[in-house]
């Protein structure tokens, strides 16, 4: 059975990779083929499936296209871009707003709110939008793995480590992820200014966007505020985290409905990103089912192997394989997968696990940038750019997506390896 499991998890993930829009299809077919198999009970199936971080995945989504829908983001880029003394600071600075609100914002949507003003920035100015989309789009993956709500992996973290929303910004009396994320970010806007510097010297001017409402930044605020105060009253991510951001969104449809129509209503929580949904109640089903196994201590007995005593070997393998891989695969069931296997090569060399369990998160989450498919907001980026009858190739992305993910991973590394070691 456990060699039947692993032939599975490596079909799948093969088929993720080749067909990456049927992806849930894919998750979920091989989930009910560990059923069939008898790989575990339906009743330990739903045990692996991760109902908070779903619940706070769709809540966020839905507060993430209200936010869009208010024009709020778009209004404070056209105050950044107004008062900013050149252009090429202008841009660096949207840049840097685009992660911000990353982190708190699901990728995709984060990228859906800038793109229409960097591509009318672009256009007003006579620039060119490839590079512009690019940076949208690396910034927003980089800076999603800031917080508990920023992306499904620091979900995924968050839940397997019992961090709450706090310990992502101090743990144990340290710094914690945020802050290697923020040190990211600062080489990355260094990286950005440097490219953009020769975009214009002269002051940006364009029409400034007028906000619809404030009441969805307040719902988005409330969440972030509520998440934070829970995270004090109880340890990690429970229940009540999930029920308090599924309460706001459907809220914010409440709010939303009277306004825009029942018809509309209906139709942005149809086009919410339900794959996704989908594709992780599969992945954590399998995912399940290989650990169940025990593939996955296995596997980190075989790393500690190589490591040995090698504490920054094993820190440096951690980080390099894991952007490899990301770039090219889903970081969602490799992170599932490799949680465990990360925890217990710290343990075996008596390290704390949040050093390779950080380098974990780190590697596969920015290693996301470094290809045009490597995350979904890079797709969304392309695909943004080719409606704009601007093709982008494969070579193309890398002058940005190499350079910019060693960099930014570099630092980010660093300071945990600094700081936790």
């Amino acid at each position: 059975m456990k060699w039947i499991v692993l032939v599975a998890a490596v079909l799948m993930y093969g088929c993720i990779i080749v067909f990456p829009e049927r992806k849930s299809w894919v998750s979920l077919g091989v989930a009910v083929l560990m059923l069939i198999l008898r790989a575990l009970t339906p009743v330990e199936a739903l045990g692996h499936i991760n109902w908070i971080v779903l619940m706070i995945f769709v809540g966020s989504l839905v507060l993430a296209d209200l936010f869009i829908y208010s024009r709020v983001p778009a209004a404070i880029a056209d105050s950044i871009v107004l008062h900013s003394p050149n252009v090429g600071f202008a841009i660096v600075a949207v840049l840097i707003m685009t992660g911000i609100i990353s982190a708190f914002v699901e990728n995709v949507a984060t990228v859906l709110v800038m793109a229409p003003i960097a591509l009318a920035f672009c256009q007003k100015l006579k620039l060119p939008p490839k590079m512009f989309m690019v940076g949208l789009a690396v910034m927003a993956n980089l800076q999603g793995t800031a917080t508990l709500v920023g992306d499904p992996p620091s979900m995924i973290f968050a839940d397997f480590s019992g961090f709450n929303f706090n310990n992502f910004f101090f743990y144990q009396g340290r710094p914690s992820i945020f802050f290697a994320v923020q040190i990211g970010m600062i080489a990355g806007a260094l990286f950005f200014y440097c490219f953009f510097a020769k975009a214009g010297k002269g002051k940006a001017q364009i029409e400034k966007e007028k906000i619809l409402s404030i009441v969805p930044s307040i719902l988005l605020i409330l969440m972030i505020v509520g998440l934070a105060v829970f995270s004090f009253l109880f340890n990690g991510l429970t229940l009540a985290s999930g029920i308090l951001v599924v309460a706001l969104g459907i809220l914010g449809i409440l709010w939303f409905a009277p306004r825009e129509g029942i018809g509309k209503s209906w139709k942005m929580i149809r086009e919410l990103d339900w794959d996704t949904v989908l594709f992780l109640v599969g992945i954590f089903v399998v995912i399940g089912a290989v650990s169940q196994t025990g593939l996955l201590e296995e596997f980190a007995v075989f790393l500690s192997l190589i490591v040995g005593s090698n504490v920054f070997l094993g820190f440096l393998l951690i980080i390099a394989v894991s952007v490899f891989i990301s770039g090219f695969v889903d970081n969602v069931p490799y992170i599932i997968a490799m949680l465990p296997v990360a925890a217990t090569m710290a343990r075996e060399l008596s390290l704390k696990p949040e050093l390779y369990m950080f380098a974990l998160l780190i590697g596969s989450c920015l290693g996301g940038n470094l290809t045009p498919f490597g995350a979904s907001a890079n797709v969304v980026a392309v695909g943004i750019l080719r409606k704009q009858d601007v093709p982008m190739n494969f070579g193309q992305w890398l002058k940005i997506g190499v350079p910019f993910t060693l960099i930014t991973t570099a630092a980010a590394a660093l300071f945990v390896w600094l700081v936790w070691r």
